[in-house]
């Protein structure tokens, strides 16, 4: 930053701006007024707007309209499926120019390590990228994740640049029922920012959830439960990513009136969706053509998110505030022509000038060698609990199927549509195996396998034949984890995730072109799913309602016990 008489020199005008964008109209986000005149940078500050500035470096902006740089307020880098810098590549000439993310997929495999490597990464994008303390490794007590953290862990990691507070608090029951665990982590950061996550929760267990000082929630699926959670103090963030979709059903809430405490994020959302559909671009998009006014919906994007994470020093285009700033051809269409983020142009030349760091946790994938038999299901009774898939969100049915018993064993039975499902513990640790019933995917044929598998990331696979269930598994730990396809005994699609079995080294062009031929190798199974991928991986996540599945067993998330 420059000094402050610098600043205020060329906010008056009385020596020339480091950088002047000229022939543009800035949206102001409090009046909602278009503003005329140059914007007069200094530094990574803005000093000046609605003048005539001059500037040792002139950009011409005209014709275009000029708005704070997008805030995700939400997300989990990680699940990007490649590292943070190519993640900075892929979004940031999109307008986002602050992520605010929680790493706790990697803390998942590697612990505090993964944790210290976003910290570092963020000291050296181009965007701003903030890290949040995870605050539940592992999710629950009902899975086997590669490390645990407690409050003494996240203890020397506080105070680094890049921090903002604790991040989303999974374990809600350890909340509200008072878990020491919980209590530490939070009386750790009392007075602080914490993360909320609490699907479906309501009446007097919400109550006891803020009252905990837990002031975001981004789990809300429907108009009913986030005007609850607005009503409680919470800001509501909407969730748009690759699995969960809750932009339609919360739109309708959105207004110029609720918008200050209406935030946007993605939470996981993968290259190729990026590349088909957009980021928070896509979101606000989306949001103007259902209605929704355009000053909501970029209030939204960036000014109320800054406010939400106590940023105070972005979401604005105005004096003083961080050069953070989106050119658009149109408000409707979203659609930058040109992003600087604190006054540095994004593009080629700022991403080649980043100095880039070793990655972590190769080498994460020690399951045991399986066989096709390894997913039997062995029972004594047809009555079976199954989990039922909702396309577009993370919650699930629980479903219950009578399924006959061959030979000691519950097999798949595709004209059902009740596939195989299987999570196989990959940290070296116990070597469990769980199996269990989904419907849903649609699959006739063949087996889907991943090591992205929240939030304990242990491999995940389903399928219709043991031996293709078998092939893809064995086949993750030959390539350190990702994603792989069988089918009739040959690996038909896969992409690698050599950094903790969920990130690839490759440029997030290439991870999209693998995962256009990971979608149709899937297709060609019988898939029905636009996403069975990270679809996939949510259906382990134990503190998402209502029937999902550990290394440990099936679990109902409602009653949080393990039933099988």
């Amino acid at each position: 930053m420059a000094d402050l008489e610098t600043r205020i020199a060329q906010g008056r005008g009385d020596e020339p701006a480091d950088l002047v964008l000229r022939g543009g109209e800035v949206l102001d986000l409090v009046t909602g007024e278009r503003i005329a005149g140059d914007v007069a940078i200094c530094g990574d500050t803005i000093v000046g707007i609605g003048q005539d500035y001059e500037g040792r470096e002139v950009v011409d902006v005209s014709g275009l309209t000029l708005v704070p740089g997008f805030i995700d307020t939400h997300l989990h880098i990680e699940s990007s499926l490649v590292t943070p810098f190519e993640f900075d590549r892929c979004v940031a000439p999109r307008g986002v120019t602050t992520a605010i993310c929680d790493p706790h997929e990697i803390a998942n495999v590697v612990g505090v390590e993964g944790i210290r490597y976003f910290q570092e990464a963020s000291r050296r994008t181009v965007m701003d990228i903030r890290v949040q303390l995870s605050s539940c490794v592992p999710s629950s007590h009902m899975e086997t994740a590669g490390a645990e953290i407690g409050a003494e862990d996240l203890r020397p990691l506080m105070g680094h640049a890049s921090g903002i507070g604790l991040a989303e608090f999974m374990n809600y029951p350890g909340v509200i029922h008072r878990d020491p665990g919980a209590m530490a982590k939070l009386r750790l950061f009392e007075g602080g920012h914490v993360d909320g996550h609490c699907p479906l929760l309501s009446g007097k267990d919400l109550n006891a959830y803020a009252a905990a000082g837990i002031r975001t929630e981004h789990e809300a699926t429907s108009a009913e439960e986030a005007r609850e959670k607005l009503q409680r103090g919470m800001r509501v963030l909407i969730r748009e990513g690759s699995v969960s979709k809750d932009l339609h059903a919360l739109q309708p809430l959105l207004t110029e009136r609720t918008a200050p405490y209406m935030c946007l994020c993605t939470d996981d959302r993968n290259p190729l969706d990026i590349h088909e559909h957009g980021h928070l671009d896509y979101m606000i998009r989306e949001l103007i053509r259902l209605g929704t006014p355009p000053l909501a919906a970029y209030r939204a994007a960036s000014l109320s998110g800054a406010e939400a994470f106590g940023l105070k020093d972005r979401g604005l285009v105005a004096p003083g505030y961080r050069a953070d700033i989106v050119a658009l051809r149109s408000l409707e269409d979203c659609d930058a022509e040109m992003v600087w983020c604190a006054g540095r142009r994004v593009g080629p030349e700022a991403f080649a000038a980043r100095e880039e760091i070793a990655p972590v946790g190769r080498d994460s994938v020690r399951a045991p060698r399986l066989a096709p038999e390894s997913f039997r299901m062995a029972a004594n009774t047809e009555a079976t609990d199954v989990i039922g898939i909702r396309e577009g969100q993370i919650l699930t049915d629980h479903l219950s199927e009578d399924v006959p018993i061959t030979d000691g064993d519950k097999r798949p039975d595709p004209a059902r549509d009740l596939v195989r499902i299987a999570v196989v513990e990959r940290h070296g640790k116990n070597g469990n195996i769980a199996t269990g019933f989904v419907r849903g995917f649609g699959m006739t044929t063949g087996a889907i396998a991943g090591t992205v598998c929240h939030d304990h990331h242990n491999i995940a696979c389903v399928g219709v034949d043991y031996a293709d269930m078998a092939l893809a598994a064995n086949r993750l730990a030959e390539i350190e984890g990702g994603f792989v396809v069988a089918r009739d005994g040959e690996i038909r699609a896969e992409l690698p995730l050599p950094v903790a079995g969920l990130m690839s080294l490759d440029p997030f062009e290439e991870v999209r072109d693998r995962l256009v031929a990971l979608r149709a190798a899937a297709t060609d199974l019988g898939v029905t799913l636009e996403e069975p991928f990270l679809q996939l991986a949510f259906l382990a996540l134990p503190v998402i309602p209502a029937l999902k599945i550990t290394d440990r067993g099936m679990v109902d998330v409602t009653k949080f016990e393990i039933i099988g």
